[in-house]
């Protein structure tokens, strides 16, 4: 802000990691011989047609899916996987989903536009009741279609006990959904044998949770399932034969995936999850729950500084930690973290509201006198979010600390401003030059009416 540099540290890995440098050579290496993929016979075709059935298989892998009963489908991203999971489903009106109010909007909203939802409550610690969410499958045994849960939050970080809670599931006749975006960069996930009674029949993760980028998100699920039916898109690459009055669907993943695919995309994926793998899954874990414990250990120092979500038994929460500051708003925190500390954190209700309000002690009706009002503190009930990847180390939490120590102390140095409308504040005389640090920026322009083109 002062206008130094520093070196920027990256806390908000929950969102979007970043992307290795080996994904980068890897997609610059496979560019020359980037083509469509599939029914092309010249070389580059069958090369990339090659290379892109190669990456269905290593994501299938890398969750421990039996590739030979399980379809791996690609996606843009886990939203899209499971919008097409709710849509394929073929519920019945009253068929129930059971689900969790702890889940992200993307594994709830898709399920209510065709079945029934049943949301199970949190415990103290913020986690799964699996008490009431074991009573709520074995009660309406039957009835109960499929089971969403999330194996990690993106709100707290705290892990679901995802093999355990697919026993429960299908000793009910039900099958098992886990939203594993949160999952994925930081714990080794097995999906188990099909036979298996906590098999998990359905998991979809995303590309840029686990340092790729290029849209891309990944669905497995049992083959006999997606052989069946009929896909939610359809066009090319979807079926083996088209006649004026007659459609004969080709075979997943060819089935579910129309269009041209994102095969750069793949390429990215694939390189992450090789090079995640070479690393170990364990040293991850292991890496990402000593920073955890580092971190907690010296916020809890702070005063005024609020924590939410278990703060002990670390093994079973990955690198996430919400909080805030008591008498501040969660977006200023955000912007002078940023501002004044080169510090990447998220704030907001993670596209989590019902959890969120749960954490935050917030009923449905002050937040819609809230919302209403407007007008002395137009934010809605929010946190600040800290979250690790597996390259971030101590150094990064010590300038994390040493900021959020100082806005504790009101000791920041810049003069800031909410915008009544949108209730997010800025630093006054803090602008950035996308063109100065990418330099293409400047050549993105749009000519306005009248404006020459160059």
């Amino acid at each position: 802000m002062d206008g130094s540099e520093r070196r920027y540290v990256f806390l908000d890995n929950a969102a979007s990691t970043p992307t290795f440098t080996s994904v980068l050579r890897c997609i610059e290496e496979f560019m020359p011989w980037y083509s469509g993929v599939h029914r092309g016979m010249g070389f580059k075709a069958i090369v990339a047609t090659n290379v892109y059935e190669e990456t269905h298989r290593i994501a299938g892998a890398f969750v421990g899916a039996d590739l030979d009963t399980n379809a791996v489908l690609f996606s843009k991203n886990t939203t899209e996987s499971i919008n097409k999971l709710a849509n394929r489903f073929a519920f019945k009106p009253d068929d129930v989903l059971i689900t969790t109010i702890m889940e992200h909007h993307s594994n709830d909203l898709p399920w209510r536009k065709y079945c029934r939802v049943v949301h199970v409550g949190i415990d103290q610690d913020g986690g799964i009741d699996l008490v009431a969410l074991r009573k709520e499958i074995m009660n309406r045994r039957g009835s109960v279609r499929l089971v969403a849960v999330s194996g990690a939050s993106n709100v707290t970080g705290l892990c679901s006990p995802i093999n355990e809670i697919a026993e429960w599931a299908h000793a009910a006749g039900a099958k098992i959904f886990v939203d594993a975006a949160q999952l994925v960069p930081h714990r080794a996930v097995d999906i188990l044998p099909d036979d298996d009674p906590g098999h998990i029949d359905f998991i979809a993760y995303s590309a840029h949770k686990i340092y790729a980028p290029f849209g891309i998100g990944v669905l497995v699920g049992p083959l006999e399932f997606f052989n069946a039916g009929s896909p939610d898109q359809v066009g090319g690459g979807t079926v083996s034969y088209v006649g004026t009055d007659e459609v004969e669907w080709g075979s997943p993943p060819q089935k579910e995936e129309a269009g041209s695919p994102n095969v750069v995309g793949a390429v990215a994926l694939a390189e992450a999850i090789s090079l995640l793998r070479s690393v170990g899954m364990e040293v991850i874990a292991d890496h990402e729950r000593e920073l955890l414990e580092y971190t907690l250990g010296r916020m809890t120092t702070l005063p005024r500084v609020r924590i939410y979500g278990a703060k002990s038994d670390l093994k079973g929460k990955v690198g996430v930690i919400p909080f805030n500051v008591d008498g501040m708003d969660h977006s200023l925190v955000a912007t002078i973290l940023s501002a004044e500390g080169g510090i990447g954190v998220r704030n907001g209700n993670f596209c989590a509201q019902p959890y969120m309000r749960k954490l935050l002690n917030v009923s449905p009706e002050e937040e819609k006198l809230k919302r209403a009002s407007r007008c002395d503190n137009p934010t809605l009930p929010g946190m600040v979010r800290a979250s690790f990847g597996c390259y971030n180390n101590r150094e990064d939490v010590d300038i994390f600390i040493d900021m959020l120590a100082r806005i504790v102390k009101n000791e920041q140095k810049g003069t800031y401003a909410i915008d009544p409308e949108t209730g997010v504040y800025s630093a006054r005389g803090f602008e950035i030059d996308a063109g100065r640090h990418f330099r293409y920026f400047n050549a993105f322009h749009v000519p306005g009416k009248g404006e020459e083109i160059a």
